[in-house]
């Protein structure tokens, strides 16, 4: 039974009833009768770094702020030396300028970038690895009761994708808390939403964990790992490489999550098995 309240529970929770993201529509279903039906509406949004215009995303329009600050962090185009200093967002133009403190050296980036098995927008820069040279994901802890009361609320929590579908959804977590829900029309959209919203919010991924609806790519476990997460759920599947990336940086990920079974592929020295699923409450 889906509750409203659960959406009281999140810092920021989805918004099923927002009337901008969706738009609605005639058409026949299978026994030919009319139905009218709300589907989402795709809009661009151009993000700019300083002067220079880096890629036009399509979004459902929300939080557009945290989603190119989130994007431009995930491909590695700002750094701790450079800060940001403003966000601005024109709506009638759908453009978000980020600027910096100083100029930066994309360009050559911009040279050597790659496209990847997400969307249009899904580019990493360079060797993908790269971002990773060094990296060490924190130790940290998951229960599997965390991972059970994370799957429940989630799947019961009112979202875009149970009122119209089309989309993936995005959620980080701490423990057994659901606290930030984002969805997009890409996976990597609502990913690059949460980090936005921490890098603007100064939070850790030390303590968090990531859940996705979408399936485990080598660019999710890649901005997963940027964003200092050390874990990864989802109840869709992997990929190879995604998996392979994983081992390498010691990224605990979880796929195929539903209700009370999940695989784990890398980092199950995290596990901490206070709960089975027979025994699990199913709330």
């Amino acid at each position: 039974m889906i509750k409203k309240e659960l959406l009281d529970e999140y810092i920021i929770a989805p918004n099923p009833d927002g009337v901008e993201l969706t738009k609605t529509v005639e058409g026949l279903d299978h026994e030919g009768n009319s139905f009218i039906s709300q589907v989402i509406e795709e809009k661009p949004l151009t993000i700019y770094l300083n002067s220079q215009e880096i890629v036009t995303a399509m979004t459902i329009g929300d939080y557009p702020e945290y989603l190119a600050v989130g994007f431009l962090k995930n491909q590695g185009m700002l750094d701790s030396l450079n800060p940001v200093i403003s966000v601005d967002y024109d709506d009638d133009l759908a453009v978000v300028v980020v600027r910096t403190e100083s100029e930066t050296s994309f360009e050559e980036k911009l040279k050597k970038k790659t496209r990847t098995s997400g969307c249009a927008v899904g580019t990493v820069f360079g060797d993908m690895m790269e971002g990773l040279e060094g990296l060490k994901l924190p130790t940290s802890q998951l229960r599997i009761s965390w991972l059970y009361d994370l799957s429940n609320k989630i799947n019961r929590t009112p979202s875009l994708y149970l009122a119209a579908g089309a989309i993936h959804g995005t959620v980080l977590c701490k423990e057994n808390k659901a606290l930030v829900y984002m969805e997009d029309v890409g996976r990597h959209n609502a990913v690059d939403k949460i980090a936005g919203w921490m890098d603007s919010h100064n939070v850790s991924g030390s303590d968090k964990i990531l859940y996705t609806t979408g399936r485990l790519t080598s660019e999710m476990v890649i901005k997963t790992a940027q964003m200092g997460i050390p874990i990864l759920v989802s109840r869709s599947g992997f990929t190879a490489w995604g998996a392979e990336i994983a081992v390498k940086v010691n990224l605990t990920l979880i796929g195929r999550m539903r209700g009370q079974r999940f695989t784990c592929l890398s980092g199950s020295d995290r596990l901490i098995w206070d709960v089975d699923g027979e025994n699990a409450d199913d709330k």
